[in-house]
C-alpha cells in the first residue's frame, strides 16, 4: 500500500531534523568526543572558531602561516621616489614636436615592402600567398624569417615592389591575404616613420619595434628595389 502525503511529508521533517542535530554544535562535538572521525566530513565547511564558542573557548585562531622574518637591506630606488613628479617622456617622433609647414611631397616614396606575417598555425598560408605572389608580380623577393627579425617582432617574409605596382598590388594583397597580417610600408629617407607612421596594413596591425630604426637617412641610402623574379601567370581579370 502506497503511504500517504501525509506520512510522507511526516518522514521528510524528520530526516531534516536529524540532519540539524547531527550538525548542531553540540551533537558534533559529541561525535568528535566519542572517536567518530567520519563526521568531521559532514562539517567541513563550519571553521574551527564556531566550536570554540560553542564550547566556551575563545582562543585566537592560529595564523595560517608564520610571517616571513624581515630582510636587511634597502631598496636601491631609495625611499623618495613617491616625490617625483610626472614628467612629459622625449618624443616618440623626433622632429615632428611641432606640426609642419608643408606637406610631403608624394614623390618622396621611393617603393613599397610588404611583409607578411605568420606564426606555426599559419605558416602553410604564407607559403601559398608567397607562390602566388612571386607567380604574377615582378618583386624582390626576400627570405623566410623563421625568427623575429629586424622591426619586425613575428616570424614574416618580405618582397618588395616599384611605385607602378601599386594600384594593382595592394587591392591583390587585400583579396588574397588569407587572413594574414600584412604591414606594407614606403621607402623615403626616413625609414623609422616609413616602419611606424607611414604604413598601411591589410587585416589587423601589430607592433613593430623600429624605434631605434634612423629617421634621417641621406637619398643614396633610401632602399632601391631590384626584382628578382619573373612573373609566370597571367594576372586574373574579372
Amino acid at each position: 500500500m502506497m503511504k500517504s502525503r501525509k506520512s510522507n511529508a511526516v518522514e521528510a521533517a524528520q530526516t531534516d531534523q536529524d540532519w540539524a542535530d547531527l550538525l548542531s554544535p553540540g551533537r558534533r562535538n559529541l561525535l568528535v568526543g566519542s572517536g567518530l572521525a567520519a563526521a568531521a566530513g559532514l562539517v567541513g565547511g563550519v571553521g574551527a572558531a564556531q566550536a570554540q564558542s560553542a564550547t566556551g573557548r575563545g582562543a585566537a585562531a592560529a595564523p595560517l602561516r608564520a610571517a616571513a622574518p624581515a630582510r636587511e637591506g634597502r631598496s636601491p630606488w631609495g625611499y623618495e621616489t613617491y616625490k617625483e613628479p610626472a614628467a612629459q617622456p622625449v618624443s616618440l617622433r623626433p622632429g615632428e614636436q611641432t606640426l609642419p609647414s608643408l606637406p610631403r611631397a608624394y614623390t618622396d616614396i621611393k617603393s613599397y615592402h610588404a611583409h607578411i606575417y605568420f606564426d606555426e598555425d599559419t605558416y602553410e598560408k604564407a607559403a601559398l600567398l608567397r607562390k602566388w605572389a612571386i607567380e604574377r608580380f615582378p618583386v624582390e623577393l626576400g627570405n623566410w624569417n623563421l625568427e623575429p627579425r629586424g622591426p619586425h617582432v613575428t616570424p614574416s617574409f618580405y618582397f618588395g615592389f616599384s611605385n607602378d605596382l601599386l594600384p594593382t598590388l595592394v587591392p591583390w594583397l587585400q583579396l588574397n591575404s588569407l587572413g594574414l597580417t600584412i604591414l606594407l610600408h614606403p621607402n623615403t629617407n626616413d625609414p623609422r616613420a616609413d616602419h611606424l607612421y607611414y604604413a598601411l596594413w591589410v587585416n589587423r596591425a601589430q607592433p613593430v619595434n623600429a624605434y631605434g630604426m634612423a629617421s634621417n637617412v641621406s637619398d643614396d641610402e633610401v632602399e632601391v628595389i631590384f626584382p628578382n623574379v619573373t612573373p609566370t601567370v597571367p594576372l586574373e581579370k574579372a
